[in-house]
């Protein structure tokens, strides 16, 4: 099916830290044609200590909340950082693996290029006199400043740098949102649900104890945003919940709902852009959204063109990425 292939490259170029396409397109075709996969197989696979979930994504105005079943409960929300996750394995406190995401089972291993940088500290400090984990994965995200042009690919995209200064020159922070670990002896300073604390806040202040920036700590509003995170703060709940083949139940990610507008694609004309590159531009029958009238969208290149089967006179949808750029996400008849 060769939306799904469209779908596969996007996802593989998405977590390499090159994106073919915004989030909010890749949303809206995900959505239109069921495609519910997850990462993507990285080349040089490691198992992660424990598999990295995603979360479900609930748009705003879709009047879904996974989370009404439990009105009692105490939900933390938080924002959800716009870099590349990574997850770091420690053992005795000491630093001795680092992958990227890749599909949440298996990723990259990135150890050189984490230990000798300044991102992360490579021995963690202890909070009681004896050391209570065997091991412990954190995971979190990477990310850069939003001042910084594309500073999603300028966040992923240094995980695939080969020379280990260069990746230590950028301007990168690590946010932590989550651990797994294994007890040796039960601390006192903490309850154990599965290997966790009593509530989730604890756990983001045990990470900090450990010297993490924590996603509870602040909005973190000089780092790129995709949305909000809604979690039960009770372990004990969030763990009896479950998980589904994708995601935890007891969290969620609440996205914006780009408005969609429909259109017929008239012509498609190439231009040479400022770095020398041609690429393919729609021309549209002109059409309202968010208060403009856009006559143009970007298609990227031929292959791009040719996965969502357009065609002269093809009626499609078009959504404006971030609220700027006209894309086209789909066709509705030819």
């Amino acid at each position: 099916m060769s939306i799904k292939n469209l779908l596969e490259r996007a996802s593989k170029a998405y977590y390499e830290g090159n994106p073919i396409m915004e989030d909010f397109q890749f949303d809206e075709l995900a959505h239109q044609y069921n495609w519910n996969q997850v990462g993507y197989s990285p080349t040089g696979k490691v198992f992660h200590k424990k598999r990295l979930r995603s979360l479900q994504k609930v748009f705003a105005g879709s009047g879904k909340n996974p989370l009404n079943s439990y009105p009692n409960s105490e939900i933390i929300e938080t924002p959800k950082l716009d870099g590349a996750c990574i997850s770091l394995l420690y053992k005795e406190g000491l630093l001795v693996q680092a992958l990227t995401r890749g599909d949440g089972i298996e990723g990259v291993d990135i150890t050189d290029k984490i230990f000798n940088s300044k991102l992360v500290s490579e021995l963690l400090s202890n909070v009681c006199v004896e050391w209570v984990y065997s091991w412990i994965q954190v995971t979190g995200e990477v990310v850069a400043p939003k001042n910084i042009p594309n500073s999603r690919n300028y966040a992923a995209g240094a995980l695939n740098l080969k020379d280990n200064k260069e990746f230590d020159s950028r301007d990168l922070s690590f946010i932590a949102y989550d651990f797994q670990c294994e007890i040796e002896t039960e601390g006192e300073y903490m309850e154990i649900y599965g290997n966790r604390s009593k509530l989730y806040e604890d756990d983001m202040y045990v990470l900090g104890v450990f010297g993490f920036d924590v996603i509870t700590d602040s909005e973190w509003e000089e780092f790129p945003h995709d949305g909000r995170v809604f979690r039960l703060n009770d372990n004990k709940e969030f763990t009896k919940l479950g998980y589904t083949s994708h995601h935890p139940r007891g969290a969620y990610a609440l996205k914006e709902q780009q408005e969609i507008q429909q259109t017929i694609l008239k012509d498609v004309i190439w231009q040479v852009g400022k770095s020398g590159q041609v690429s393919p531009v729609a021309i549209l029958e002109p059409v309202k959204i968010g208060g403009a009238t856009v006559s143009r969208a970007t298609l990227h290149n031929i292959a791009y063109i040719e996965d969502l089967g357009l065609e002269i006179g093809s009626r499609v949808k078009i959504i404006r990425s971030g609220e700027i750029i006209p894309r086209i996400v789909g066709v509705i008849e030819k």
